[in-house]
């Protein structure tokens, strides 16, 4: 009798990992792990696109004139050159809010998916798990930026 409840002990702890989901759960996973991959790939394209023209030829061209217009000027621009840049550049803008949204449909999609695989007590586990790394990512990301601000003040290089 002991014996029996040891075993049954045993048998309902977790080690919440990948061991503790079925097959057919890891087939699931599996597949939108594939597609999540995938479209990975296809928004960091579009963004190395998009990060090419900041630096294209229309791009060089106009820095050029309103750096010579500001010298003949005196540091001013006038307001046909700061429209042609506000357009230039809110293109450029567009493009990016475009792909950050991607990248941010992306991943709820992902969560959704994950969530919807799992059972309620692993997605409970998963998402306690995902907050705390998110807590710890945000606590050693501070505490970097303090001691970048405490090398800076001392003269240090900060990194």
């Amino acid at each position: 009798q002991l014996e029996d409840k040891f075993t049954e002990l045993v048998r309902g702890f977790s080690s919440g990992d990948l061991g503790d989901l079925s097959s057919s759960q890891l087939n699931q996973v599996d597949a939108f792990q594939r597609r999540t991959i995938k479209e990975e790939k296809e928004i960091t394209e579009k963004m190395a696109e998009l990060q090419e023209t900041v630096a294209d030829s229309t791009m060089v061209e106009l820095s050029h004139v309103v750096s010579e217009l500001m010298r003949e000027r005196g540091g001013s621009v006038n307001g046909v050159e700061e429209e042609r840049v506000e357009s230039t550049l809110g293109t450029k803008e567009e493009g990016l809010e475009d792909i950050l949204q991607n990248a941010d449909d992306l991943r709820l999609r992902t969560l959704k998916a994950i969530l919807e695989v799992l059972t309620p007590i692993q997605a409970v586990h998963f998402l306690i798990g995902a907050a705390e790394l998110h807590l710890r990512l945000h606590d050693w990301g501070k505490k970097r930026d303090d001691v970048g601000r405490q090398h800076r003040g001392t003269g240090g290089t900060g990194r």
